[in-house]
């Protein structure tokens, strides 16, 4: 493995690539990435480098999207059927039969998309940023998608109607965070605190000390006084708190909170991207114009500065 990683830094150097590396990834696919993080932190932080060739260890919204925002720049997706079922669960055509069932009321999407369907919205958030963005808006009804347990989570912080679009999308991974796994490892620890993503169901938020974005639970292990901590969200976030914080200790909810979509990137596969120049993601470019705006659009609204703009 310390051959074939020393491998991939070596190609990545010659062909000015970067390696970026969602927090779900494999921990080896982590520790051979130049960064770690967030779907779109990652998108962004290709964009503040100079790299010409960005290898995005993600599911295919996540790499559409760094293509979206880096059009100058190839990027490669190390296995193109890692797919996010939950992006799959919004298209254009719910999206027009949500907008003709209620015309007043703003189309806030979740980052968690594809091109096509961040294009047709009026905004674009993570799971960090949606419910200060909804909180903004000048409407007490919003449509929101796709995953109900986030627009859940939304409205329970702004206090607005938020629609999921559909009703019933979720995220497969975080709707198997139960109550019932919460407390049967709370009882094995009892000191330890419970962080859990807005992704989760309803009943198992509540029983949580924090909910946040992957990123966000990562800060707050750093920022709050315990020395043990229940993780609910995919396991590979165990792995990146182990780095930034060895003298915490970092438990996973089950064993099999893992996205098997992400877990089919390996290094080998990263490193066949670099070598072979596969798979080169390809997108609509009117399409990634109208995705663009209405991202630049959000990101206003939240006061938040473009790196691809000021560029």
């Amino acid at each position: 493995m310390e051959d074939l990683t020393r491998k991939i830094r070596e190609k990545a150097r010659e062909r000015g690539a970067v390696v970026l590396a969602h927090n779900y990834q494999r921990p080896e696919v982590q520790d051979v990435a130049d960064f770690v993080g967030d779907s779109l932190e990652l998108s962004i932080k290709a964009v503040q480098t100079g790299a010409e060739t960005i290898v995005f260890a993600g599911v295919d919204f996540m790499v559409e999207q760094a293509a979206v925002l880096n059009p100058s720049k190839k990027v490669l997706t190390p296995e193109p059927s890692s797919i996010c079922p939950m992006a799959w669960q919004l298209d254009p055509p719910v999206v027009e039969e949500y907008r003709r069932k209620y015309p007043d009321a703003p189309l806030v999407v979740y980052v968690n998309s594809f091109i096509e369907v961040k294009s047709m919205a009026d905004y674009v958030v993570t799971s960090s940023s949606a419910s200060k963005l909804v909180s903004k808006l000048d409407a007490e009804r919003i449509l929101f998608g796709p995953d109900r347990n986030l627009a859940s989570h939304v409205a329970e912080i702004t206090g607005k109607e938020v629609i999921p679009v559909p009703l019933n999308s979720y995220c497969p991974v975080h709707i198997g965070i139960t109550a019932d796994k919460i407390r049967k490892i709370k009882e094995k620890m009892p000191d330890a605190k419970v962080l859990v993503h807005p992704e989760c169901p309803p009943e198992t938020r509540r029983l949580a000390d924090f909910v946040g974005s992957t990123s966000q639970i990562i800060r707050a292990v750093g920022e709050i006084g315990a020395k043990r901590f229940i993780i609910g969200t995919e396991n590979g976030v165990v792995h990146r708190i182990s780095k930034l914080y060895p003298d915490r200790e970092a438990y996973p909810v089950s064993q099999d909170t893992i996205c098997p979509n992400m877990k089919k990137i390996t290094v080998e596969k990263v490193y066949r991207s670099l070598v072979e120049n596969e798979t080169v993601v390809k997108i609509d470019v009117k399409l990634a114009e109208k995705a663009r705006k209405v991202l630049e659009k959000s990101l206003t609204l939240l006061g938040v500065e473009m790196p691809w703009a000021r560029k």
